[in-house]
């Protein structure tokens, strides 16, 4: 069973206790991210979750690392668009010894400008490591163009320019006024006392302030673009969608459904089409992004120079065909038992359950309990599915994104 609480000190609890494991997974979730920035300090978020890693008035940045490995753990953090989480896992017995490291970290981190300097430098490299990395490059390509405009198109790692903006009192002021206790969830699964671990954290971050101001979001209305980078690769990358739906959107179910069926399997239609039957790619899968307020569909397919319009070719024509007939039973059934069975094994793990606890909580404030979750995908059917397909079928509504070792007109491809 999920435990949801508010804490008097405002921070809010989300606890899925586990007992038949011996283990236990936590993250402190901030409501901060990229979509929280501007030109000037973009990168901060994610700036800042270096920095937390790199020294506190207690632990300077080895003895973190050797306090959680003196017991045996596992740390980390991540950045997105609209969260940033710190996370643990350890042996049951051991939970106050890490959460003592993390809480320590979120609320006592010096951002000492030496540090600063060398963290800087690391980022710059992740940057280039991105760019090295033509799938990703694409993927971040077409993402910046699809939400371009909008807040959920800033970059999670900024620039090497805008990294250079972010000073000691930048990042200071940013945390100051992004990490507060209304804008924190701690997400905890696996064998604890749920008691004894809201008691625990009732008394931590007495430091932060209560609250923060109101989200403010940039938004412009969607219009489909084209974005060509070349680079000196052997293969060309594409990715190319279209805008979706959101977290909390009712049909949510089904469209992970749809899209698994159109490119999330080996017997999907795309990796049938275009890998099977054409011989174009390797590689060929569809996926969807969602956030609290908003969502894409994406197609990705890695190919030769020479085979980029024979790709999108052969992927309008799936569209096509998807929208003018319906899935089948079979599919329905097949990709149904796929979803239900990955989120099955998903459950086994403290930590991915611990990940999508926290995550709904901070940012739709609910949790989705494995019920609720296994009754939506079996409440899909056929008619559902294709009322939803419209929503990825119209090719005119597509933007596109390559990267290639030839420069190509995608534009027209696209038309």
């Amino acid at each position: 069973m999920i435990v949801t609480k508010k804490l008097a000190n405002g921070i809010r609890m989300v606890l899925e206790p586990m007992p038949q494991v011996q283990s236990i997974a936590m993250g402190i979730w901030c409501g901060t991210g990229a979509v929280d920035e501007n030109e000037k300090n973009a990168g901060v978020s994610h700036f800042v979750e270096h920095m937390m890693f790199k020294g506190t008035e207690k632990r300077n940045a080895r003895q973190i690392a050797a306090d959680i490995d003196r017991i045996g753990g596992q740390m980390n953090a991540f950045t997105g668009k609209e969260a940033t989480c710190y996370y643990v896992k350890c042996v049951s017995d051991n939970y106050k010894k890490a959460a003592d490291v993390l809480v320590d970290m979120v609320e006592n981190s010096l951002f000492e400008k030496k540090e600063m300097d060398r963290e800087r430098q690391v980022i710059c490299e992740e940057i280039k490591m991105t760019k090295d990395s033509p799938d990703d490059l694409c993927h971040d390509t077409f993402i910046t163009q699809i939400y371009r405009g909008n807040s959920m198109g800033n970059s999670i790692l900024g620039t090497p320019t805008s990294l250079k903006r972010v000073t000691h009192n930048v990042m200071k002021q940013y945390v100051e006024d992004h990490y507060v206790r209304d804008n924190i969830v701690v997400s905890v699964a696996g064998k604890f006392d749920v008691d004894d671990v809201c008691d625990y954290f009732s008394q931590q971050f007495g430091t932060l302030k209560q609250s923060k101001g109101e989200r403010v979001l940039k938004k412009k209305d969607y219009e489909p673009s084209c974005r060509v980078i070349t680079r000196d690769i052997q293969q060309s990358h594409v990715c190319m969608g279209t805008k979706a739906i959101s977290l909390v959107d009712d049909r949510f179910y089904g469209f992970q459904i749809l899209n698994n069926i159109l490119g999330g399997s080996m017997s999907s239609r795309l990796f049938q089409n275009i890998r099977e039957q054409k011989g174009l790619a390797y590689s060929v899968y569809s996926m969807t992004g969602a956030s609290s307020r908003d969502g894409y569909f994406e197609i990705y397919a890695g190919v030769s120079h020479d085979k980029i319009r024979a790709a999108i070719e052969g992927i309008r024509e799936e569209l096509e065909k998807l929208a003018a007939e319906p899935v089948t039973q079979d599919e329905l059934d097949s990709s149904r038992e796929q979803m239900l069975s990955g989120y099955v094994f998903s459950q086994e793990s403290t930590s991915t359950r611990m990940v999508v606890n926290g995550k709904n909580y901070l940012l739709l404030d609910r949790v989705f309990t494995p019920e609720e979750v296994m009754e939506g995908y079996h409440g899909v059917t056929i008619d559902q599915i294709d009322e939803i397909k419209g929503l990825i079928t119209d090719f005119s509504q597509y933007t596109a994104a390559v990267v290639s070792g030839k420069r190509c007109d995608l534009r027209s491809m696209m038309k």
